[in-house]
């Protein structure tokens, strides 16, 4: 009985501690952002802001650029997504249903571009960047962003693509629809999970981004959030109130949009496989 117990109890205490260990720093950062200036620089540890303030959020949002920094994030990040969302779902359907020559081959080479390291082409990339005219800009980071999470959308949904069984496609066929209105009738609505969690994911890659957008954009004016967040030492010397403000609202949309997508992940799963 004891074995049984300890087998019970210690699988739920490991969770408990590294919840804990993983939720903390992000408390503490909310926290540190809505307390009092002496809160923050007190000896003793305040573990709760007695009188919390916006002060810092105030400030942090009317620092130089950080409106326009926002719009940059959001402009390459969404559109991002929404590229990657495009090309992967033709991508991944033809992989899944096509039988063509170099078929496993294009799938062994998007399973290495996944795993490669983006960090060790900067430099290549940069050069081509540059040849092209195009330093300070956000189009190569759109279209670098969408690189860099394509890999990983088309591999998944293709596993989303090939659960869904071609009787489906093939029933919607004989009842008069083409090839293309079987997949936009039939599959795609079932492919909302794969396109939620691939959207998630691309949101974050390209949202996080930070060695990219610091070679090719030299210009303030033409950065992103995380490139901004990394010069809290020169916007707001040694306040740690503004500085964990800012940390916070560069974490706020990455937030939400994990609840708003957590929550209709499973909206389209069995949506469209009834026929009428």
């Amino acid at each position: 009985m004891r074995r049984s117990l300890l087998g019970r109890v210690w699988p739920g205490a490991t969770a408990v501690v590294l919840f804990i260990g993983l939720v903390f720093p992000v408390y503490w950062m909310f926290a540190t952002a809505f307390k009092q200036n002496k809160d923050v620089i007190s000896e003793v540890p305040v573990w709760f802001p007695t009188s919390p303030t916006f002060e810092h959020f105030a400030k942090a949002m009317n620092a130089d650029g950080f409106w326009t920094l926002v719009g940059n994030s959001f402009t390459v990040t969404v559109l991002a997504v929404l590229f990657s969302l495009v090309i992967g779902v033709s991508a991944s359907f033809a992989i899944a249903r096509m039988r063509f020559k170099g078929r496993k081959s294009t799938i062994l080479v998007m399973m290495m571009a996944q795993m490669a390291p983006w960090e060790v082409m900067v430099i290549a990339i940069y050069l081509v960047v540059r040849d092209a005219d195009m330093l300070n800009s956000l189009v190569p980071l759109t279209a670098f962003y969408t690189i860099m999470v394509l890999p990983f959308t088309i591999l998944t949904l293709r596993g989303f693509i090939a659960a869904v069984p071609k009787e489906l496609e093939e029933s919607a066929m004989v009842d008069g629809c083409t090839r293309r209105q079987a997949f936009v009738k039939v599959v795609f609505p079932l492919l909302a999970p794969g396109l939620m969690s691939t959207s998630l994911f691309g949101f974050i890659t390209a949202w996080n981004e930070f060695p990219l957008v610091l070679i090719l954009s030299k210009d303030p004016s033409a950065q992103t959030l995380p490139v901004w967040l990394t010069g809290f030492r020169t916007t707001f010397g040694d306040d740690w109130g503004a500085t964990m403000a800012a940390s916070s609202l560069f974490a706020v949309p990455i937030l939400v949009v994990f609840l708003i997508l957590q929550r209709r992940a499973v909206g389209g799963l069995t949506s469209g496989a009834v026929k009428g």
